[in-house]
């Protein structure tokens, strides 16, 4: 698709769909309670953690987590041991994820605020200036997740050195790194510019109908490929619009057809982008994050 015309039809997108009114339901909602940044840090990872399958078990999961630990989970987390947080949060269940390893990443990140202060300056700590975009930061991060959480916390922090998209952790840093009307921000230190585009199964089959990658795996090489597609779009801000695609995959709004027209991306026949990005479980509320 021609550059010029992708990228008129992704602003209207964004324009459109980029407002806090369209957030709910989504995780990112959960972060909007929190000015102290370390609780937002402490919210953002678990919501992000916590971000697969459905919609509704997603934010019932999230709210159950940070429903306990009120309004300072931060505090929360410094205050008690990591066989308290397990007591408090062991019946919590979200598919395959457990209390267990809940409380087992809670206690990583326990760790990486005592010793670090904040899980920004610990992102920082193990990039670069020079680095090209933040996966060498996502590398060092989960690796200190995973060395000190007591147990295993695979289903939960991916591995980006096994060349995973690390969906959930990219999305973690959207939120964190960029600042706008839905994005909370809070992370001053790391360049917009170098974050990864959050591949899930939606935003891959909407690249690949772009033309964006031909690629079909879902891995990390694919999320960098669809990221270097959009910088064409917007250098300084490659991810802007991954908020406003997403939309298309969990609303039921009365002018996405429309909106799709707009974009040059109903196919005649074969059937618009619509019925082939909610493809999968055929639900549009089904996210993989």
């Amino acid at each position: 698709m021609n550059t010029a015309i992708l990228k008129e039809g992704l602003d209207r997108l964004y324009d459109r769909y980029n407002h806090r009114r369209f957030v709910d339901p989504d995780p990112l909602v959960f972060l909007y309670d929190y000015k102290d940044l370390r609780d937002r840090e402490v919210a953002g990872l678990v919501a992000s953690s916590l971000a697969f399958g459905g919609v509704r078990q997603i934010m019932a999961s999230v709210g159950k987590v940070l429903g306990r630990k009120g309004h300072t989970p931060s505090s929360i987390l410094l205050e008690h041991t990591a066989p308290a947080m397990a007591e408090i949060i062991t019946d919590i269940r979200n598919r395959w994820a457990t209390g267990s390893e809940l409380a087992g990443m809670l206690g990583g990140i326990k760790w990486t605020l005592e010793n670090y202060g904040s899980v920004e300056n610990a992102f920082i700590s193990c990039s670069d200036e020079g680095d090209e975009d933040v996966l060498p930061g996502l590398a060092g991060l989960a690796g200190i997740l995973y060395e000190r959480s007591p147990g295993r916390i695979d289903c939960l922090v991916p591995a980006p050195t096994r060349g995973s998209a690390c969906k959930r952790l990219n999305l973690f840093l959207r939120w964190m790194v960029r600042e706008d009307e839905v994005d909370p921000g809070g992370w001053n230190n790391v360049s917009r510019s170098k974050l990864l585009i959050p591949l899930d199964v939606h935003m891959h089959r909407f690249a690949r109908s772009l033309g964006l990658t031909a690629r079909s795996q879902g891995d990390m090489r694919t999320a960098k490929e669809v990221t270097e597609g959009l910088r064409t779009l917007d250098r300084e801000d490659p991810v802007r619009y991954d908020f406003a695609i997403s939309r298309l995959g969990i609303r039921r709004d009365e002018d996405r057809d429309i909106m799709l027209s707009k974009l040059g991306l109903v196919s005649g026949e074969k059937g618009s982008i619509e019925s082939r990005y909610c493809q999968g479980d055929g639900t549009p509320d089904s996210v993989e994050r």
